[in-house]
């Protein structure tokens, strides 16, 4: 019986990926963007066409106005203020506020904040943007950066 049960594990069960902000690697796309992009969940070691990243804007930062094929985008404020623009639609949101963008929404996002915007980016099909993003310059994440991903700028009162 426990032999039958590990079998069908063994053929449908999905090995857990556990990462943490010290693994997360980050990446510019250009050498010009006011965005770097830390890769929180890569298709790749998932098996499943999902995008998972944290993208950090410095002040006055942005990404210019762009449309996903088929994708869901979903835009989750950790820390900082943004104002996002979809099909001509301009919404303002702070710290806990979120956003979802429809498959085929004209959209971009800014930092409209005094200090640097971090959002929590989700995509669902990947559509070749971890690749796009893995394919760019690699960048380091700073102390700042490590603190907000930790959330221990939370913990000492920041």
């Amino acid at each position: 019986m426990a032999i039958e049960a590990a079998e069908r594990c063994a053929e449908k069960c999905v090995v857990p990926v556990a990462t943490s902000p010290r693994h997360y690697r980050a990446f510019k796309i250009d050498a010009d963007d006011t965005n770097r992009i830390a890769i929180v969940c890569d298709p790749q070691a998932a098996s499943v066409s999902l995008s998972v990243c944290i993208e950090i804007f410095e002040v006055g930062g942005g990404v210019p106005f762009h449309r996903h094929r088929r994708a869901i985008e979903m835009f989750y404020v950790l820390k900082g203020e943004m104002e996002a623009v979809c099909d001509g639609k301009a919404i303002a949101l702070r710290s806990g506020g979120s956003i979802l963008v429809p498959p085929t929404g004209v959209h971009t996002v800014r930092n409209v904040g005094g200090s640097r915007l971090y959002l929590l980016s989700i995509m669902v099909p990947n559509e070749d943007f971890i690749e796009l993003v893995r394919d760019g310059i690699p960048v380091e994440l700073d102390e700042e950066d490590r603190r907000v991903l930790e959330r221990s700028d939370r913990l000492a009162g920041v």
